[in-house]
Formats: structure tokens, sequence, C-alpha cells
């Protein structure tokens, strides 16, 4: 498992995915992106659902931080939010696990440290990265013993919505906080800002919406050559 973890040190990870409303969405469409960012240098992937981990792991021999989104009703959680989706990725070949970790309640009413304590229960030889969106998430998740701490989730709860960059002061003060490894991963948008994360200290950076997603691309493309038409 550390084995796993230890030789991500310094790696770029892309995030291939695509959800039902959008272009790209299918195995076989991000099966073949997993393929052309891997020739472009992607040492790792981030993939969501055991149907896009299989086809993925059919044509790439790069680890899969493996996720299942999937929405409960009345229920904000929705990254890979009980046993039942870690069990479907961990079948698809997931090496690692990625989970929503903040503070918010999940769909079968398990306390953050109780779901860790079952995951790792059923699956102890796989590394666990926890997606949370404050420092305090960060410390909690670790105190649980999971093996990376992701920045994911900054921007994307109540209480960080006003947040529409990437988070830097997380990551900062995660790494000087938290003595696990840390992803930054959200809303980076450039070479210049993976770069700028790597050299704060990061242990993987993860880049999705800027690679995989064209259509996002595109519209950053379209409102800066056309600013007055900015929905």
């Amino acid at each position: 498992m550390k084995e796993i973890i230890q030789n991500l040190k310094g790696s770029f990870v892309v995030s291939c995915q695509a959800l039902e409303h959008e272009p790209l969405y299918g195995s076989r469409f991000m099966a073949q992106m997993a393929v052309a960012v891997v020739e472009g240098g992607a040492q790792a992937i981030r993939a969501n659902g055991p149907d896009d981990i299989r086809a993925i792991k059919a044509k790439v021999r790069v680890p899969i931080i493996g996720l299942y989104k999937k929405e409960y009703s009345g229920c904000e959680v929705y990254i890979t939010p009980t046993i039942n989706e870690v069990k479907a990725i961990v079948e698809a070949g997931a090496d690692i696990i990625a989970f929503d970790a903040t503070n918010r309640p999940r769909p079968d009413g398990k306390n953050l440290e109780e779901f860790i304590g079952l995951i790792k229960e059923r699956y102890p030889d796989i590394p666990l990265m926890a997606d949370i969106a404050t420092l305090e998430e960060g410390i909690v998740a670790a105190h649980y013993r999971v093996d990376v701490v992701s920045t994911t989730m900054s921007g994307y709860t109540g209480n960080t919505r006003h947040i529409n960059t990437f988070d830097r002061k997380l990551l900062r003060d995660l790494i000087r906080t938290v003595d696990i490894p840390i992803a930054a991963e959200g809303r980076i948008l450039t070479p210049e800002e993976a770069a700028c994360c790597m050299k704060s200290g990061a242990h993987l950076v993860v880049v999705g919406t800027a690679i995989t997603r064209p259509q996002e691309i595109t519209k950053l493309f379209y409102h800066k050559l056309y600013p007055s038409l900015r929905n």
C-alpha cells in the first residue's frame, strides 16, 4: 500500500471523467482519453465508476485512483458515498480509493470515522484518498489514517462556495499541518499553476477539466474572445 503512494510522489495525475450530460460520456471515450494523456506524460489516472475504471485498466498500465459518483436523495455527498460504491470500484480494479471526506452527512448515516474504518476492515491493502474542502477536514481525515488528503472539494461545499479558483492557501496550510501526502486538485487550469503546486510541496497534482473536458476548455477561450457575451 505505502509503495503505491510513495511511487506517486511528484506525479502528474489526469482526471478522465465525463458525466451523462456531456458529449464524451462513455467508457470507450474515457479509455481513449486515458491513452492520450498517458502518452502525454500522465503518471496516473483518476477515474469515475466501475465501467470507466475497467475500460481504462484495459488500455493503460498506470495506477488508477478510483471513485464512484452516485447521488442519493437528500444527500450532498456523492463521491464514493457508501461502501457499496467502494466495493464496485475495488472489484473494477481501482488501485486507490477516493471518497468524499467532508464533514457533511453521508447517505448511510455513518460518520467519517465509521466509514473509513469499514473500508479498512474490508479492503486493508488499498490506499485511501480523502477528498476534503477545509483544513479542519484534512486534519480529521489524517487522524483517521487515510493515506492521501486531496484539496478536491474546496469550492464545492456550502462553506467554501465562495472559492472559485484553485485553493492555494488550503494546499499550503495542509502541507504545513498534516503529516501525510497531500494531493493538489480542483480548478488547476494552467501548467504554471500545476508546477506551482508541485513546488509548494504537493505529493501529486491532479488536473481534470483543463485537459479532458473540451467543452469547458472551449468556453474559456470563447469568454476571453467575447467577454461581453459571457452568461
